[in-house]
């Protein structure tokens, strides 16, 4: 077997087609465009990487044929957790054979070892977790954009390596052609009614700065009291605002402001995934072009619900509920039929409970797995 680090465009192009080898005959998979795999371990591009580092690998057999690939990283902003020294590994590939996993799994745990890393987590993305974020052990259907889809066999090699359960990441579906509960909407139009505090804006192209800004508050104060939180930057918003700026629509993109103050925010987005699939990882400028096309053809028929969040000083208000009602109210109106309520960790009560009472039902099931190394 070959082990080969990634240090050249060559080895990026075989990086990243492994992935390609991996799925060539699987209908369901689809390829994320190479330009945001390659973003994501490129220091100008992630800004994780001014308190980290990454490395990759591509795995060839003696032919010379890619077999896998892997890679590793520490984010030291996030690394420290009492006793625990937290490393990541993602974007796992392998073919269907125990020994090739677990020399790929080996390789990366030598190179965290080195790092004094006690704690491997993966698989995990070297940036936020709202996108190749977990493992897929249930619900092997059509992945949406920036879910990781991989095949079955995949949760027997972390687990026969000695991988455990750190977290279920749940992502339920729900039908719009169906309406939102009648008791739901209620809840909405009464919380509405009776809030003269409150305002409700959409994200506008013409303040993004504004609009990163306040995402940036509520998202920090929400998640401030979970385990090995770090805050995100306002760059890192930025990056994200202008990253969904080509396909994003207003409608679905939501903030609430109580007596002015950012309360809670919905972002919910296409899913570029039913074009993309047709592209096989390439954005040249034809397919710019076909993006257009595709776009206006309305190929595009699902939602995804990519973050929620509520400045704990105005959590339990309903506000949640309002912003989701908000989204789905123009969603029954126009040609959306699915919306993807991804994805929600087992630990958080609140968000499943508001997951039911939309009627959603279960469609996908990833697991973050944690290796104590001894």
């Amino acid at each position: 077997m070959q082990i080969i680090e990634v240090k050249n465009k060559k080895d990026s192009k075989d990086f990243l087609d492994t992935a390609r080898v991996i799925y060539k005959n699987d209908p369901v998979w689809v390829c994320p465009l190479d330009q945001e795999i390659n973003n994501i371990f490129d220091p100008k591009e992630n800004v994780f990487f001014q308190n980290g580092e990454a490395i990759r690998w591509v795995f060839k057999d003696d032919q010379g044929n890619l077999i896998g690939r892997i890679a590793a990283f520490i984010n030291e902003n996030k690394a420290n957790f009492g006793a625990q020294r937290i490393g990541g590994i993602g974007f796992f590939e392998s073919v269907n054979d125990k020994s090739v996993a677990f020399k790929i799994f080996d390789t990366a745990k030598k190179w965290l070892v080195e790092r004094k890393v006690n704690t491997i987590q993966g698989p995990i993305n070297f940036g936020e977790n709202d996108s190749f974020w977990g493992l897929l052990v249930e619900g092997f259907t059509h992945p949406s954009n920036g879910m990781v889809y991989n095949p079955p066999h995949y949760r027997d090699f972390f687990e026969a390596y000695g991988f455990e359960k750190k977290m279920e990441q749940l992502t339920n579906h729900l039908n719009i052609t169906d309406g939102l509960p009648e008791r739901f909407v209620k809840i909405a139009e009464y919380a509405i009614s009776k809030k003269t505090n409150l305002t409700l804006k959409p994200l506008d192209a013409n303040r993004f700065d504004e609009c990163a800004e306040d995402f940036m508050e509520i998202y920090n104060a929400a998640w401030a009291h979970h385990e090995n939180f770090t805050p995100i930057k306002k760059e890192y918003v930025k990056d994200t605002f202008k990253k969904v700026k080509p396909f994003y629509d207003p409608n679905y993109i939501w903030f609430a402001y109580v007596d002015g103050q950012p309360a809670s925010f919905v972002l919910v987005l296409p899913d570029v995934n039913q074009i993309l699939k047709h592209f096989n990882g390439k954005i040249n400028l034809w397919n710019k072009l076909r993006f257009v096309m595709l776009k206006r053809k309305k190929t595009i028929t699902r939602l995804r619900v990519w973050a929620m969040g509520t400045h704990p000083k105005f959590q339990n208000t309903g506000l949640e509920s309002v912003l989701v009602y908000k989204c789905f109210e123009g969603a029954m109106k126009s040609h959306y039929v699915e919306g993807e309520l991804s994805w929600v960790g087992d630990f958080n009560d609140k968000m499943i409970a508001i997951h039911k009472a939309l009627g959603a039902v279960p469609g996908k099931k990833h697991i973050t797995y944690e290796l104590a190394i001894k």
